[in-house]
């Protein structure tokens, strides 16, 4: 008679308990009623004159209470998880109706009603940049749905991290730009050597979503950029 439980029943159980969702409760309890049936039934059967350690038989007992112990964890653990998803969800609430810069490279452009004699109201949405390092110059090309260039400038010196600007909407000749869309791109340098850069746009949060499958919090930017992750924000106008 063998001394020892067959360890194919305790890897599955170890698999099982190390895999979290594996195994259900149902087929976890099965394995364990399982190895205690074949631990008292060795106990039972096992040769007199060659018995089950002391040590053998600890340590099988140490290895269902390993699993149990891992199975217990898990459960917190899912537990806790669910816990901040749900907190990360309740603060994310608190950015619906704000703007936010998030990854992208469009900016819009619109101009209220003019009272006769008066120039009319220019608006746009604010843009943004993330450097990881400082940049001596940053040059802002905006160009229209053409790919025409409709200005260029530079907006001088940026330290590392995410800045917000603003464009007036005026075009390089002085002009005030057609409303619409327009695409805005960013060029960095430092001494002769160029920075990478990362274009944000601007956005105003519609809806919360909360985390699924393992995911993170997802917030509607309507139908333009779509859900973004909460991690997608880099500041919050």
């Amino acid at each position: 008679m063998a001394t020892s439980i067959d360890s194919g029943v305790i890897n599955a159980m170890n698999g099982g308990a190390a895999g979290g969702a594996s195994l259900s409760a149902k087929q976890s309890d099965e394995l364990r009623n399982n190895f205690m049936t074949m631990l008292v039934t060795q106990l039972q059967n096992q040769d007199p004159l060659s018995p089950m350690k002391n040590e053998d038989m600890t340590a099988q007992l140490a290895q269902i209470n390993t699993v149990s112990g891992i199975e217990k964890l898990n459960e917190s653990m899912a537990a806790i998880t669910g816990q901040i998803d749900a907190g990360q969800t309740l603060q994310a609430t608190g950015l619906i109706g704000k703007g936010v810069l998030v990854p992208g490279d469009r900016v819009l452009l619109s101009q209220g009603e003019a009272a006769e004699g008066e120039q009319a109201e220019v608006t746009t949405t604010p843009f943004g940049i993330e450097l990881n390092q400082p940049a001596d110059s940053v040059i802002v090309t905006i160009t229209n749905q053409s790919g025409q260039v409709v200005n260029r400038y530079d907006m001088g010196s940026a330290k590392a991290g995410v800045e917000s600007f603003s464009w007036d909407g005026q075009t390089s000749d002085g002009q005030t730009a057609a409303d619409g869309a327009y695409r805005v791109s960013v060029e960095a340098t430092r001494g002769d050597e160029a920075v990478p850069v990362e274009t944000l746009n601007y956005a105003v949060v519609g809806s919360v979503t909360p985390p699924t499958d393992g995911g993170q919090v997802q917030l509607d930017l309507g139908a333009v950029y779509g859900r973004v992750g909460l991690s997608d924000i880099k500041q919050i106008l």
